[in-house]
């Protein structure tokens, strides 16, 4: 673990570490501001300054996705456990002011706002003294460069993004990065997608096991893919591929289908959805238009869902229920 005396000293600017710390100090200046103010005099004051506080989500969000891995790839596993777990606890206690702001108990936010002081100045001080000291002396700069660019796509606390690091003539954007990472898994016979490395049947898994139905249609017009579901809400057979779409959908409807068609290529439209009873079924349908990186359409994407049961859901359920 790492023991120098100052650990922080020296660390160029827009540093991932240095990042979480700045965040740190902007979250003590909220909370110092939040407790300056009396909501019932300068509520929206308040509530301005208390949604600044809770983007402490994207500094959560952050250290999950991005410095926990690389923590677990050198064999420090409890902050994934443990931190996390905290993590969880403040979100309740954020959850709980906000429902109170928004019912106006405004007798109840006082106390509740000094707990989840305790709470994050307790979690800025371990991430001060433990967890950014120790990761500083287990990651490469190689692993903060990585990391700093898997940050930017989630985001920080502050308004505007920090400096960049590496200095900006070293920069590469994460969609630019081409760089080869060492993974704990072989990469034969997989394909590299946005994200990650499939093998073609855990692709064909993916689409199997998903619980809405997928259709694609090309630029052309014509059908490429659907996915075979073994309970599809719209029944699909292997004669579809290849056929024009404006023949896959009853004469009521095709007016529609082609007009959607229309204003996707236009580039006017990016989406449209519809919601019908259909068999005694709640169905979501929707279609997403298809663009490559210069915005020059590539088709439409068919997504029809059965959410009778989702639109029954009420409150919150976070545990197992199983028999």
């Amino acid at each position: 673990m790492y023991t120098q005396e100052n650990p922080y000293e020296n660390l160029p600017q827009g540093h991932p570490v240095l990042v979480y710390l700045e965040e740190n100090i902007l979250i003590k200046s909220l909370f110092s501001e939040l407790f300056q103010t009396k909501i019932e005099d300068d509520f929206e004051k308040f509530f301005n300054c208390f949604n600044q506080l809770c983007e402490v989500e994207k500094h959560f969000a952050r250290k999950e996705n991005q410095l926990f891995p690389y923590l677990e790839k050198y064999g420090w596993t409890s902050p994934s456990q443990n931190m996390w777990a905290f993590h969880d606890q403040i979100r309740e206690e954020i959850k709980y002011i906000r429902k109170q702001i928004e019912n106006k108990t405004y007798e109840t936010i006082f106390n509740a706002l000094i707990q989840l002081h305790n709470s994050l100045t307790h979690l800025m001080n371990v991430e001060e003294v433990r967890l950014l000291p120790n990761a500083l002396g287990m990651l490469s700069v190689d692993d903060w460069k990585e990391m700093r660019q898997g940050d930017e796509e989630i985001g920080w606390m502050f308004s505007t993004p920090p400096t960049p690091y590496p200095a900006q003539e070293e920069y590469i954007h994460p969609k630019d990065d081409k760089k080869k990472r060492e993974l704990p898994f072989s990469l034969e016979d997989k394909t590299h997608y946005d994200e990650g490395y499939l093998t073609p049947q855990q692709v064909n898994f993916i689409f199997k096991f998903l619980p809405v139905d997928i259709t694609y249609v090309d630029e052309n017009d014509r059908v490429v893919f659907y996915n075979r579901g073994d309970e599809r809400v719209f029944p699909r057979s292997a004669g579809i591929i290849g056929r024009e779409v404006k023949f896959c959908h009853p004469p009521k409807s095709v007016d529609q289908v082609l007009k959607i068609l229309e204003e996707f290529k236009a580039g006017r439209q990016n989406t449209a959805e519809f919601w019908i009873q259909f068999k005694g079924q709640f169905v979501h349908i929707r279609y997403f238009a298809v663009r490559d990186e210069e915005g020059i359409y590539k088709g439409v994407i068919e997504m029809s869902q059965d959410i009778t049961d989702i639109r029954k859901l009420e409150g919150d359920k976070r545990l197992l229920d199983w028999e």
